[in-house]
């Protein structure tokens, strides 16, 4: 579906931000480990919901023969359900569909195999479908690279407390990528009773014999990686938005740096508890930015970027290539259609703004989600058309209609 984004003059209004992705998939999964839990105001994002089913699915079965699961399109859900198998069932065929098809998973895969588990997916990658053909989790040092995903460290962490002996995971690879995300899994590991000692950035020593005591009431969070687009539309453009929330400050989100670089870019806003609200326009400057830890962040600094004075490095997203799309070369391919200045490297994007851009171009979102949501907030400002807008059910289903309620895609 393409959806024709016209600039607006203004925006002016009040929502209510969707809840934490992240935190969401991450409740649902650790809650199906055991113990009582509410989890209150989760997100019904895909990727949520993929998730929920498949806590539905584990919960509803101690021990199978052969089981199949379907996480349609959620990486997430996929690789933390891998290291889970061997407590369900004997052997399994795991599913998925889209922008999952092709993602890479051979880390994890790698590193299970080690532990014990027949587990292969397909080709080089080992992208799904993922069969389990037995064996089971042994504990005790497991190695695994942590220079493409946390997803793969943070897995082994919700499996490996339940195992008799004590486990250690190791962290190779030449640089660690999105850490907080860890601290998130291991926050959430806490609040059921879970103890994960972080002995360095690369060590993390789990006790065996834990027991799963359930998240009991938990409240998810709102997101910021999600709050990031509505307030960038508000940062570019004349507007007075107030973005209601749940922001509990001492859960953390990766993306709450977003909030930081929006300040270092001279924008300016505040924050409570409950609320976040702008009154735009800035004038943004660039600098550099690393996004090591926080890679859902590129598209929409990247089209912050453009209306920045002076040039913007964002920098340390070599991983960004592995998400739903590669959110380096396919984002740069089509913020050139606009007349952009993008340079690309490995691991990095240089944008360097100008005075004008092309109006009404057709950009093709490849299905990601994020770069949906980003290009409809650059549509905001210059106008063009969005093709595969239907992706940002994946993680904030209602965000056409909150654009709406602030005045924009009438």
């Amino acid at each position: 579906m393409i959806l024709n984004c016209l600039p607006v003059q203004r925006l002016s209004g009040t929502v209510r931000l969707p809840a934490s992705k992240s935190y969401s998939i991450r409740a649902h999964i650790i809650a199906a480990r055991g113990g009582k839990s509410r989890i209150k105001h989760a997100s019904d994002c895909d990727d949520a919901l993929a998730a929920s089913e498949t806590a539905a699915a584990l919960k509803a079965f101690s021990m199978s023969k052969s089981r199949v699961f379907s996480v349609g399109e959620s990486g997430t859900t996929l690789r933390f359900l891998l290291p889970l198998l061997p407590f369900h069932t004997t052997q399994a065929v795991v599913k998925g569909k889209g922008t999952l098809v092709g993602r890479p998973n051979a880390h994890l895969c790698a590193s299970l195999r080690g532990q014990g588990m027949d587990i292969r997916g397909v080709g080089p990658k080992e992208s799904v479908p993922i069969v389990f053909n037995g064996g089971s989790l042994r504990g005790g040092r497991v190695a695994i690279d942590g220079s493409l995903s946390s997803q793969f460290i943070s897995s082994l962490l919700i499996a490996l407390p339940a195992l008799p002996n004590d486990s250690q995971v190791v962290l190779t690879g030449r640089e660690l990528v999105s850490q907080d995300y860890i601290q998130m899994t291991i926050q959430i590991l806490a609040r059921a009773g879970i103890v994960i000692k972080r002995v360095s950035a690369r060590e993390y020593r789990i006790k065996g014999g834990q027991r799963f005591k359930g998240l009991k009431d938990f409240v998810v969070p709102s997101d910021y990686g999600l709050a990031a687009f509505p307030m960038a539309a508000a940062v570019l453009l004349p507007s007075q938005v107030s973005l209601l929330g749940n922001f509990q400050d001492n859960l953390i989100q990766s993306d709450g740096h977003i909030l930081e670089f929006l300040k270092a870019m001279g924008a300016d806003f505040t924050k409570t508890t409950r609320a976040i609200k702008i009154k735009g326009p800035f004038d943004l400057k660039g600098g550099t930015f690393s996004l090591k830890d926080c890679p859902d962040l590129v598209p929409v600094m990247a089209v912050l970027a453009l209306f920045a004075e002076g040039q913007t490095r964002l920098v340390g997203i070599r991983h960004a290539r592995a998400k739903e799309s590669d959110r380096i070369s396919d984002l740069r391919a089509e913020l050139l259609k606009v007349g952009a200045r993008v340079i690309e490297t490995s691991d990095s994007l240089t944008v360097k703004p100008r005075p004008r851009y092309r109006s009404g171009q057709l950009l093709d979102s490849h299905h990601d989600h994020r770069l949906a949501m980003a290009f409809t907030v650059l549509g905001l400002k210059i106008g063009c058309r969005v093709a595969g807008i239907e992706s940002c059910r994946k993680s904030y289903p209602s965000f056409i209609n909150d654009m709406k309620a602030l005045g924009a895609l009438s």
